[in-house]
């Protein structure tokens, strides 16, 4: 498997305004259609066992609203008598009630320790589906949205271990027979690991086929398995089905299932040979504490801690044990450091950026070892169950923000902070320098959503035209592309005339259930709730 290193993002300098002026608040009304759920939507809360940030990224956050890009307005969810319904959307002021097209074999109520039920359009025809308990359906539909030839049938239907949820699909039709290609993500327990978090993200690459016509049966054919130590933001299957796209803060491994036992028992040699950390960190959201076990014969005069804004420096008996950036600045005059009297040394820093956590300390630094609060884990758990994480997360120095299909034939785009701006980007299966394409600019937006702190979902339309987050309860805010305006407006202060405005609308749904998914298209946004399913007409198709 080929790594790609040393690419650049390319930003193409046309699709940049450095002039624009902001968002103006519009309050032209927006058309809001509200249907009443028969059943409610299968939320799956999270357990007590699953207290990481890496379960609420996972599951926490989950997006219940399914959106096939094969078909346009179409959306999908699954309820709690595990029914998957359909939505589909030709009128808006003539909305039928959502109807079902496929019910899932088991029970789920039965299941203690299952996930959220999860599935992929994988093509005009196929469907991969979890029902959160371990088991993947692949499923023939037909035609979608054609009466005369929908028809949801199971073609493969597998226990493959612990529960996971479907992240990507792609469907390849080949010489040698069909196939379907499936990203399953689960978060494991690592009985060895008594210091760190205690899980790991598996990311299980699932090949199912069939070999040839006769063959009526499909067969799983290649299981190919990544490990990380986070949960990626963006992870999808090339379309010629070679090799996978990741967007992710800590790297994946790529192990072969034949290996695991291998891997299993060279753990406690592992174990054994591993370097005792220089020192070991805890962190709040305020501060971190970073500690260092001294030299029995070291004095307060062996002892230089210089603290700058982004920079740290610790000397012991003119010996440099730790010299770096930080991942974050600090308040470096508030920050201090005291010997304990079991003859450690005890750092505090103070956070600039209070709330943001930290991965690491030193930039790049794998000398400490991060020791984990429980009860905090629990805290953090408690709090992001209504808010999303403010945790920054870079790619070459840009927040990731979202992933959205723009053609289901390709894989999904994303879109990350570029300065002030967001920039969509397009991926491509090749190498080199047009991996990834900048297609699209939405100004000022990377900002502008940085003040949202209860935001929960944030997308934008296939075709660019307007971008759109919601926060976790109520509230849709709706940010549009410039457009021409009737009349030439005059900036007095540059002294120019402004023939575009780009309009900024709020909306407001009538409930306060929580927000469980949200998917935009070019005319409409869904959101859906516990209970609901609103439409919100945002354009008018020319």
């Amino acid at each position: 498997m080929e790594v790609a290193a040393n690419c650049s993002l390319r930003v193409k300098r046309p699709l940049l305004d450095p002039r624009f002026e902001g968002y103006k608040l519009s309050l032209e009304p927006l058309p809001c259609y509200q249907l009443e759920l028969d059943a409610a939507v299968a939320e799956v809360k999270l357990r007590d066992d699953q207290y990481t940030l890496e379960h609420m990224h996972a599951f926490g956050m989950y997006n219940y609203l399914h959106c096939d890009s094969w078909y346009q307005d179409s959306v999908y969810y699954i309820d709690s008598l595990g029914r998957i319904m359909n939505l589909t959307v030709m009128l808006d002021t003539a909305l039928g009630k959502p109807r079902e097209v496929f019910r899932l074999p088991t029970d789920l109520t039965t299941y203690d320790n299952r996930l959220c039920a999860s599935m992929h359009f994988t093509s005009s025809t196929w469907v991969t589906l979890s029902d959160g308990t371990g088991r993947l359906y692949v499923i023939g539909t037909g035609e979608r949205g054609n009466s005369a030839s929908e028809k949801w049938e199971i073609v493969f239907n597998e226990e493959l271990g612990n529960p996971f949820i479907i992240i990507h699909s792609i469907s390849l039709l080949k010489a040698e027979g069909h196939s379907i290609a499936t990203l399953l993500l689960r978060i494991e327990k690592e009985e060895l690991d008594m210091k760190g978090s205690g899980f790991y993200v598996s990311l299980e690459w699932v090949t199912v086929s069939k070999k040839n016509k006769d063959n009526v049966k499909y067969e799983i054919t290649k299981r190919d398995i990544l490990r990380g130590k986070s949960v990626p933001h963006y992870a999808a299957i090339e379309p010629n089905g070679n090799g996978l796209m990741i967007i992710s803060y800590k790297s994946f491994k790529f192990i072969p299932v034949s290996q695991e036992f291998e891997e299993n028992t060279d753990k406690d040699v592992s174990e054994k040979n591993k370097v005792k950390p220089l020192y070991y960190w805890q962190q709040t959201e305020d501060d971190l504490t970073v500690t260092i076990q001294l030299p029995e014969d070291i004095t307060k005069e062996d002892i230089q801690v210089a603290f700058l804004p982004d920079h740290i420096s610790i000397v012991l008996k003119n010996l440099q044990v730790l010299e770096g950036k930080l991942y974050s600045s600090i308040d470096h005059e508030s920050s201090t450091w005291i010997i304990k009297e079991n003859n450690s040394l005890e750092i505090s820093l103070i956070k600039k950026n209070e709330g943001l956590p930290w991965p690491e300390v030193v930039v790049n630094d794998k000398q400490g070892e991060f020791i984990r609060d429980p009860a905090q884990c629990a805290a953090i758990a408690e709090r992001l169950m209504h808010l999303t994480s403010d945790e920054l997360v870079n790619l070459g120095g840009n927040q990731y923000l979202f992933s959205v299909t723009v053609d289901p034939k390709e894989m999904p785009c994303f879109c990350l902070r570029h300065d002030v701006d967001a920039l969509l980007w397009h991926p491509r299966s090749s190498t080199g320098e047009d991996m990834w394409e900048h297609i699209a600019t939405f100004n000022a937006l990377g900002y502008v959503q940085a003040s949202k702190r209860d935001k929960k979902f944030f997308t934008c339309a296939p075709n660019y035209s307007y971008a759109a987050l919601c926060e976790c309860i109520r509230h849709v805010f709706i940010y549009r592309q410039p457009a021409p305006m009737p009349t030439v407006l005059y900036n007095r202060k540059e002294g120019r005339h402004v023939g575009q405005v780009a309009k900024q609308q709020v909306a407001s749904l009538e409930t306060n259930d929580p927000i469980l998914g949200f998917q935009a298209t070019n005319e409409r946004l869904f959101v859906l709730t516990t209970k609901n399913l609103f439409l919100i007409k945002v354009n008018t198709e020319n």
